[in-house]
């Protein structure tokens, strides 16, 4: 039996025991925010990308993406989130001969804080709420062209005088053909359960399963990706309070999706313009966020995303703007560097 066949009876096992998460119908949602600023640009999420030069950043993604080229990298993100929520994300690697790959990470958001009230409307003073996870990858080639990883996430979640600890779990796979500038990746996300809970009541974990595949021209400055997300559940419609099913449109308008926009709601397109080594810009479309909180009468540019990168001597600067609805946008800002170039 091959690595390669060994590695899809894993992945199929996983995916026959693992179950489907809508979103708020899980626990540590948090998980699944985009920290970089280039996977911001490019729609969210991004499972395939695998630079020559290498960004720690995509390991978040994808643990399969940390390779020996990133050793002693380092990672800083900040996003300014919405209704002054702000969550970062920071990084490092290191890699030993004969070993593999190693990654430690630490992402946590901050939900700031909130004036506590009895029934009366009585002022108790303040409270706050915050995440954090504690990211351990590692990561091994296993041939020229595939390379396997996985993440394990200790979890803390504090909100007021609730707190509960958990586990997760990410497996990745990359394969890639740098001669064919070929790319694909597939990674099982958030695979675990809460060890302790709020006030006794046990929640899903956000499991996710995700393919992606990237291209780059091989006679032009464009390279595409285009990633499979929600794949453990097709039907991304759900039930309003009163009942009714709904395919998310922020004016309440009731439709069954057609095959073609189901299908569409788990696909994420990225196009980067990559002109020079030190410099990029990107874009990228996410349909199931233009379809859920964009508003029918004036969509705008709900669901699209941009950004840009350079370089300034030793650090690669990056800032990425994703539009999720006409009253919301999010900023991205990554600082990325690697200690053995000093």
């Amino acid at each position: 039996m091959t690595r390669l066949h060994i590695i899809i009876i894993i992945c199929l096992s996983i995916f026959q025991i693992s179950e489907a998460q809508m979103g708020g119908e899980s626990t540590y949602d948090f998980l699944n925010l985009t920290t970089s600023a280039k996977v911001g640009a490019l729609g969210g999420t991004n499972v395939s990308i695998s630079d020559s030069i290498g960004d720690l950043n995509f390991v978040f993604h994808n643990p399969a993406l940390l390779k020996a080229d990133m050793d002693n990298a380092l990672a800083f993100n900040y996003v300014p989130y919405i209704a002054d929520i702000n969550y970062g994300y920071f990084a490092y690697a290191k890699h030993f001969r004969d070993l593999g790959t190693f990654g430690l990470a630490v992402h946590n958001v901050n939900y700031g804080s909130f004036t506590r009230t009895n029934e009366y409307h009585e002022e108790l003073g303040t409270t706050n709420a915050a995440e954090y996870a504690l990211i351990l990858t590692y990561a091994r080639k296993l041939t020229p062209t595939i390379s396997m990883g996985m993440s394990v996430k200790p979890i803390y979640s504090k909100f007021d005088t609730y707190t509960s600890f958990g586990l997760a779990t990410d497996f990745g796979f990359n394969y890639i053909r740098r001669d064919k500038n070929f790319s694909m990746g597939i990674v099982l996300k958030n695979l675990g359960s809460q060890i302790s809970t709020y006030e006794d009541t046990s929640e899903d974990m956000p499991s996710d399963l995700q393919i992606g595949f990237t291209k780059k021209l091989a006679h032009a400055p464009f390279r595409f990706s285009l990633t499979a997300q929600h794949l453990l559940d097709w039907d991304l419609t759900y039930e309003r309070s009163d009942n009714s099913t709904t395919t998310g449109l922020s004016d309440g308008t009731e439709d069954d999706p057609s095959f073609g926009d189901q299908l569409m709601r788990h696909m994420v397109l990225g196009i980067e313009f990559l002109p020079a080594k030190n410099f990029h810009i990107d874009f990228g479309y996410n349909h199931r966020r233009r379809k859920e909180l964009g508003y029918e009468e004036k969509m705008s540019t709900a669901g699209y995303s941009w950004g840009f990168g350079f370089r300034i001597y030793k650090f690669m600067f990056s800032y990425g703007s994703a539009r999720y609805h006409l009253g919301g946008t999010s900023n991205h800002f990554s600082i990325t560097t690697n200690l053995s170039n000093f």
